[in-house]
């Protein structure tokens, strides 16, 4: 039989905040985290100037255990020790005991100890280079840290899909556990902000300039949006067993009952319709549920015509009625490998809530987009017993998670 699998702790990086009562202040502020990068003035070329930072304090811990680990392993290990905390299994005796493992993503390692490789080959000598420079660059780098930092001996998964690292990271997490290969799962993803993110988007014209106006921008699904915008962050989940969750007491945040992930195999770039709503199909069957189960959608929403127009048909052929939907991304920017997991914390705590954050700077739909309920104004209150959180990308990877509220 089948384990259920509980969400038991949750920890973020992001700017909107890092504790929940600061997160929802922002998004009941309608609170944009974009600002205008004058750092980026110096790239010729380079359309864009908007980034969503965090204001981001490396940590105090030992450095012994953190010698190997650049920002995006800093901000990764940060989410995961507030939501071991919450979780309360900081100090468990059982983490070293092979059951606990990690699943964890990010787009790639930490930029700064990638170019101490270009260095090296620039200038043909290695003094920029150190024992922990591939450590630190390694696209494995936040759940192999995260592994050392507690010690575990359990499975390590490593999802570097993306956009969907974080919520790839969830789902096999979920997987798991409820096939009785481990008792808890760290999972999550994180991201930190590059230049060269931006540029990568930029080069394909998917990059918002509306660099005049900064607030005003991600635009998800609005009729006059120009583009992405990326940002940064780091969020993780701690899953568990239900019946491990329950023996020692620990606070159920919600259950996960799907999980739904393929692959477009059409394109590396280009957002697949009939492939995003097959990942929300399997999801749904995973979790045995109907699509009227579900109250409520937190969707990728990256403000891209290409990807919001794709999405959210996709949603309306699998839902066929104005289910309610919204993006974080209109917030925080795309943060890429964080983002599944980011926005996943954050529609389960919208859900305790019984309030979901509006889109802001949707002034105007997109006749393309799907006949959905976009949520608008100042949010919307909902009671809800399922939710969905979906991911889409580069490389045609489409994820759909489904949370039960508990």
């Amino acid at each position: 039989m089948k384990k259920r699998v509980v969400v038991s702790g949750g920890g973020v990086v992001s700017a909107l905040g890092n504790e929940w009562v600061d997160i929802l202040t922002s998004l009941k502020a309608g609170k944009n985290c974009v600002r205008y990068m004058e750092e980026w003035d110096k790239y010729d070329r380079m359309n864009t100037r908007l980034a969503a930072p965090v204001n981001f304090t490396p940590p105090n811990f030992p450095r012994k255990k953190i010698r190997g680990m650049g920002r995006v392993a800093l901000m990764a290990i940060v989410s995961a020790d507030n939501a071991m905390q919450a979780a309360g299994l900081v100090d468990s005796l059982e983490l070293s005991a092979g059951r606990c493992g990690v699943a964890y993503g990010s787009s790639t390692g930490n930029i700064n100890a990638l170019l101490d490789f270009y260095n090296m080959l620039v200038s043909n000598d290695l003094k920029s280079m150190n024992a922990t420079t591939y450590i630190k660059s390694m696209p494995q780098t936040c759940a192999a840290n995260i592994e050392l930092f507690y010690g575990l001996t359990g499975r390590l998964i490593t999802t570097n899909t993306a956009c969907t690292s974080g919520s790839q990271a969830i789902g096999f997490a979920y997987e798991m556990i409820q096939n009785d290969l481990q008792d808890v799962m760290i999972a999550g993803g994180a991201e930190e902000l590059s230049a060269a993110d931006a540029a990568v988007f930029d080069t394909l014209f998917a990059a918002s300039a509306k660099n005049d106006t900064p607030w005003a921008s991600p635009a998800a699904y609005d009729k006059h949006r120009d583009g992405l915008v990326v940002g940064e962050g780091a969020a993780t989940l701690i899953l568990e067993d239900y019946e491990h969750a329950k023996q020692r007491g620990a606070h159920v945040y919600a259950e996960v009952v799907g999980f739904g992930t393929n692959t477009d195999g059409t394109h590396l770039t280009q957002p697949n319709r009939t492939t995003m709503a097959e990942a929300m199909r399997i999801a749904l069957k995973d979790a045995d549920l109907a699509p009227e189960s579900i109250d409520y959608i937190n969707t990728h929403g990256t403000a891209t015509i290409a990807g919001d127009i794709a999405e959210s048909n996709a949603t309306a052929d699998i839902f066929k009625r104005p289910v309610p939907v919204s993006t974080i991304k209109n917030y925080t920017g795309h943060t890429l490998g964080a983002c599944g997991a980011l926005e996943a914390w954050i529609s389960i705590m919208m859900m305790h809530e019984k309030w979901f954050a509006p889109n802001i700077n949707l002034r105007e739909l997109d006749p393309e987009c799907g006949v959905l309920d976009y949520i608008t104004g100042e949010g919307r209150k909902l009671e809800c017993e399922y939710i969905m959180s979906n991911n889409f990308a580069f490389g045609g990877i489409n994820t759909s998670l489904i949370f039960k509220k508990i």
